[in-house]
């Protein structure tokens, strides 16, 4: 190695330098496995050698990290993140499980698990967002009424740019697909595999429609049309639409959709229903009486039932 990149890798922060960019998605690819019932991701010493050397295809190797130039400078490096700690030596017990090899030594035959985390400040910050965040949520109930406004505000509007949005790239595909092309607004915008990001790339995508669906394509645009001609055919409907649509979104922004609700059951809405002692007595009351006319109907029945009987009896007397 270079005087110079054996001087830069001495320095420990140099060395964090390099694993935060082995460890980061640029890195060298991983495996996941089980070691002391923790998942853990380790890696063959030969790939981690041969990443370090000649990185993969569009690898972007970071401007203030010197290269390696040979494969023993590589290794080097290794052995000092062994000694370290960062990574240690690792050996296969069973398929996607590993235990601690008691050999300790940089061999690019063997298999090392990473120790060395990267820079844990993000995630730190990520777990504190997400404490807060979770309390905010549960104390809803004791916040400003100012805030809860807010909050209801932010939701109807998001919920409404959906809306609008999924309505938009609905509409914007029919068009074109009924000249004979497939374009999607955003397409992977629902895809639940990709990541935040990946699911606003590509913004278009447009492909010719297969074939055999030009009947399908002119049976759409005579129903579209001819919904279109009724439309504007019938304005006082139409308008009546859209001034109910207007106004649902006024109360929905207001929210007073529940105006038929008492305003104390609307202060009362997000609080669980609970019975007091008051209704449990009165339903217990209730129930007595009902009990007692029961008894009271069972009583006048077997009674008439008994006169029923005496006077037939009597009949059989005279007879």
């Amino acid at each position: 190695m270079a005087p110079a990149a054996k001087e830069f890798y001495e320095d420990q922060k140099n060395l964090n330098k390099l694993c935060n960019f082995l460890r980061s998605t640029d890195g060298p690819a991983v495996r996941e496995a089980i070691m002391m019932d923790k998942r853990v991701y380790y890696i063959k010493g030969e790939k981690l050698v041969n990443f370090m050397v000649e990185p993969k295809k569009g690898t972007k190797w970071p401007k203030e990290l010197p290269r390696f130039s040979s494969r023993p400078e590589a290794i080097t490096v290794c052995k000092e993140l062994c000694n370290i700690q960062y990574i240690h030596r690792s050996e296969k017990v069973a398929k996607g499980e590993l235990e601690v090899a008691r050999v300790r030594d940089f061999d690019e035959s063997a298999y090392f698990t990473w120790i060395y985390e990267g820079d844990m400040t993000n995630k730190n910050l990520m777990t504190t967002a997400l404490i807060i965040g979770f309390l905010c949520c549960t104390c809803f109930p004791i916040w400003p009424n100012f805030l809860k406004v807010f909050v209801w505000y932010m939701s109807v509007s998001l919920l409404i740019f959906i809306f609008f949005l999924v309505t938009l790239r609905a509409v914007v595909f029919l068009f074109v697909w009924i000249i004979g092309y497939e374009m999607w607004f955003l397409p992977n915008l629902f895809d639940e595999s990709l990541g935040f990001c990946e699911s606003f790339v590509p913004v278009i995508s447009c492909e010719k429609t297969k074939d055999g669906q030009l009947m399908y394509r002119v049976g759409v645009f005579v129903a579209f049309s001819s919904f279109c001609y009724w439309a504007v055919t019938q304005p006082s409907e139409f308008d009546g639409f859209v001034k109910g649509q207007g106004d649902f979104i006024k109360d929905l922004y207001a929210g007073t959709l529940l105006s038929d609700i008492s305003q104390k059951d609307k202060e009362n809405i997000d609080k669980p229903k609970m019975p007091s002692l008051e209704d449990l007595l009165k339903k217990l009351d209730s129930e007595d009486e009902e009990e007692k006319e029961l008894s009271e109907e069972e009583a006048a029945e077997a009674l008439l039932n008994s006169l029923v009987e005496d006077s037939e009896d009597i009949d059989d007397e005279e007879e």
